[in-house]
């Protein structure tokens, strides 16, 4: 409850903030404006966001017979818990990295990098998997992309309002124009990871919970973490918070703008004793 209460509280303070942005631009009008475009928008996340993420890292979907080992363990979890069969895709990179995404446990879809499938042992993917149903049975998913697109919306209407709207005050309308500018994208920015890192750390737990095995998650979180720094993975903002180890954004303000809380202390949550690396 305390989770899903600190979810609903962020994403009201990104809808907030956005219909501000609109009420300085353009008053009433503009704040009304904001609020019809935050609605359009995350229209277009509810119904797209899941072949956008599929399609911007050129997952493929595979059958049965091409991928039995990710099948069979997908198939069993499903099966326990109670949830459909999701779609599954592999990605065409060898760095090891997973994702779940879909409005919903009927529409979901599962992706697995190539170099996840090599890298880890039948038990660590198993926790992995586990994860990223986790997201579906929670609906994590929905919740990251509306998150995501509003903080997007943010910018895209604090750079389009200083460029173009200018304040209804001259006066000051430039310095309050350009720390709009400046600092409305940035609270975006940190309430949408506040959303996304809470939603990670209530997956993990979920998908511990699917498994009984919270030690075999913490395990592949640990080689992921690794491995991933060795092969990057190259992501776009707009999706890094779907993948179970956070992708690299080309910059690094350590855990402020972090999509996903520190691995040792998802380790240290998993195990109940401190992880045996530090992030």
């Amino acid at each position: 409850m305390g989770n899903t209460f600190k979810t609903a509280l962020l994403l009201t303070s990104l809808t907030l903030l956005l219909m501000f942005i609109g009420q300085h631009f353009g008053g009433e009008s503009g704040m009304m404006l904001a609020l019809v475009f935050a609605i359009v928008m995350n229209f277009g996340a509810y119904f797209f966001s899941d072949k956008i993420a599929l399609a911007t890292y050129r997952a493929q979907p595979v059958t049965r017979e091409q991928l039995p080992r990710a099948y069979e363990i997908v198939e069993r979890l499903t099966q326990k818990i109670g949830l459909p069969m999701p779609k599954i895709y592999v990605i065409p990179t060898e760095s090891p990295n997973a994702f779940a995404t879909g409005r919903n446990p009927k529409h979901a879809s599962v992706a697995v990098t190539h170099g996840i499938l090599g890298l880890l042992n039948d038990e660590e993917l198993e926790g992995v998997l586990a994860h990223e149903l986790g997201h579906v049975g929670n609906r994590d998913i929905l919740i990251s992309s509306v998150a995501a697109t509003i903080a997007g919306a943010i910018t895209m209407l604090a750079r389009f309002g200083m460029f173009f709207g200018g304040s209804r005050d001259r006066r000051d309308g430039g310095i309050g124009g350009l720390l709009m500018l400046i600092l409305a994208p940035i609270a975006a920015a940190m309430i949408q990871m506040a959303v996304s890192r809470s939603r990670e750390y209530q997956a993990d737990a979920t998908g511990a919970h699917y498994t009984g095995n919270p030690y075999a998650l913490a395990s592949a979180l640990q080689k992921l973490d690794a491995y991933s720094r060795r092969v990057p993975m190259q992501a776009s903002p707009s999706t890094a918070h779907l993948f179970i180890i956070q992708p690299l954004l080309g910059m690094n303000f350590g855990n402020l703008f972090s999509t996903h809380p520190p691995t040792a202390k998802r380790i240290e949550r998993l195990t109940g004793r401190p992880a045996e690396f530090t992030q």
